[in-house]
């Protein structure tokens, strides 16, 4: 397929921190995102918690499986905006790489922790993740990705200014990312991928989890829209395929919106190239107001229903403390902590135990708690 002038071209690329011969059969995009499948960090997304816990059922979403999902849209928006599918599919797979266990509960308990040492944030962390924790090469640590990965992976959300997270503030030393800047259009359209699964595939868990019902959400605009058109439709629906069909049209629908807008919002600034989507005033590759409205009132709807949800709120308290729990045992006895672990002589040992903590999955999580904080193994 051939690209636009503003999209990221792998022969053009920045280049990585270390240099490395390029291969033969794969642009550098390409190899991006096999690093980052093969890293230990994804393969931990497996048992990591979306919005449920790994063990409440086997059919919703993980870590991993949203991550899958929303590296599937990304892909599908760089395709139909003449944008570097790989750059944008290496995005979406690489952008929750920093995740704690247990989802926002854990990151929250870790962030409070961290309150007084230079904080904790997931997105920071993935960049943490990609350029130091992993260590599967012999010459340098991290897995050496090239600029416009690590550029992407941590600008998705627009520009940073003020105060900078921790890990992105230590990375920066090494290397300028350009932080004032917006990212790429396909770090653009990776991170809209994102709340477009999770305003569809986090309705879908809802449901099935019965935490909400179709009732409740013909209230909210876009999903009552659907759901009306689905019972026009095939009347009497069985529920399961009622659940699918809201997931493929709300997607379809916050896919077919950002296409749209997005070419909209090209034709006007007319970029000759990817530096000129950097130096916009504004995103290129986003939703219309309209359908921003509509993203605002799922999110709002999905909040209160769901994520704020008694009983999912009950379990995430346990989570949170799990995480509290282990980061003061392991302040007050590094001596527990694995192999490769261990706090330099004379350095705070908070930021190694926030490393060692965001990359446990749940289960590991809740194995360490019953082993050194007396937990049952489980949150309920």
């Amino acid at each position: 397929m051939a690209l636009a002038p503003y999209a990221a071209d792998p022969a053009r690329t920045r280049g990585r921190l270390h240099a490395e011969p390029p291969s033969p059969e794969r642009t550098e995009f390409q190899r991006d995102r096999d690093r980052i499948i093969h890293s230990t960090a994804f393969r931990r997304l497996k048992d990591k918690t979306q919005v449920f816990l790994f063990d409440e059922g086997d059919h919703y979403r993980t870590r991993l499986t949203h991550t899958i999902e929303v590296a599937q849209i990304a892909r599908a928006l760089a395709r139909a905006l003449d944008l570097n599918e790989d750059l944008a599919e290496a995005l979406a797979l690489a952008h929750d790489l920093g995740h704690p266990p247990f989802g926002h509960a854990g990151e929250r308990a870790l962030a409070d922790a961290m309150r007084d040492h230079g904080g904790f944030d997931h997105n920071a962390q993935s960049l943490r993740v990609v350029t130091l924790l992993e260590r599967r090469y012999p010459r340098f640590d991290g897995l050496n990705l090239t600029w416009e990965t690590l550029e992407g992976l941590v600008k998705h959300n627009g520009p940073l200014k003020g105060p900078l997270p921790f890990a992105v503030s230590d990375y920066a030393r090494r290397q300028d990312l350009r932080l004032a800047t917006f990212a790429s259009g396909e770090a653009q359209a990776a991170a809209v991928a994102d709340d477009i699964a999770y305003d569809a595939h986090d309705a879908d868990d809802g449901l099935r989890a019965g935490l909400i019902t179709p009732d409740g959400l013909c209230d909210v605009p876009l999903f009552g829209d659907i759901l009306k058109g689905i019972e026009a439709e095939y009347p009497g629906l069985e529920r399961g395929r009622v659940y699918a069909a809201l997931v493929r049209r709300t997607i379809t629908r916050l896919i077919g919106d950002v296409i749209e807008e997005s070419r909209r919002r090209l034709a006007a600034l007319n970029p000759a190239s990817a530096d000129d989507v950097r130096a916009a005033a504004a995103p290129v590759i986003g939703f219309s107001e309209r359908m921003r409205a509509n993203d605002r009132a799922i999110k709002d709807y999905l909040t209160r229903s769901v994520y704020r949800h008694a009983d999912v709120m009950a379990v995430m308290t346990g989570a949170a403390a799990v995480v509290r729990d282990l980061f003061a045992h392991y302040r007050d006895h590094p001596e527990n902590l694995p192999e490769g672990w261990t706090p330099a002589p004379g350095k705070d040992s908070a930021r190694t135990i926030a490393d060692f903590l965001a990359g446990m999955t749940d289960r590991y999580a809740l194995a360490a708690h019953a082993r050194f904080c007396g937990g049952s193994g489980e949150l309920r």
